[in-house]
């Protein structure tokens, strides 16, 4: 079964820090841009971030640019989302994404249009 699986969510006092792991069973994400979504209540779901293939290339929410960095480790087949100094605003339930990619240089985009699988969110709120 082909599955991508978030980890890493809870809680955290603002100007706190966490780390959010997207590991994915059935295939290899070496083919794959990954992408990291969330979605608060009440709000569309909107990109927070986006890895290449290579890892090489990574785009950044304003939103978040600055306070989170996404990296992947291809032989662990995971990606995570290091978040730091972080606000009320982040609290929401976390995506990862996967969008099968050609080339290896290219982000997933922000958009959530074209990615092939996604994973069932984890849960992170900011507050004290």
């Amino acid at each position: 079964q082909l599955q991508l699986v978030e980890s890493g969510g809870g809680l955290v006092q603002p100007g706190g820090s966490l780390t959010l792991s997207c590991a994915a069973s059935g295939f290899t994400l070496d083919y794959y841009a990954i992408g990291w979504f969330r979605q608060a209540p009440g709000k569309e779901r909107e990109g927070v971030s986006c890895i290449s293939r290579s890892g090489g290339t990574t785009n950044y929410a304003d939103s978040v640019k600055g306070r989170f960095t996404i990296s992947r480790d291809n032989a662990k087949n995971t990606v995570y989302l290091q978040m730091s100094r972080l606000k009320s605003e982040d609290t929401a339930i976390y995506y990862c994404a996967a969008k099968r990619q050609v080339f290896s240089s290219l982000c997933g985009g922000l958009g959530d249009a074209g990615y092939d699988y996604w994973g069932q969110g984890t849960q992170v709120t900011v507050s004290s």
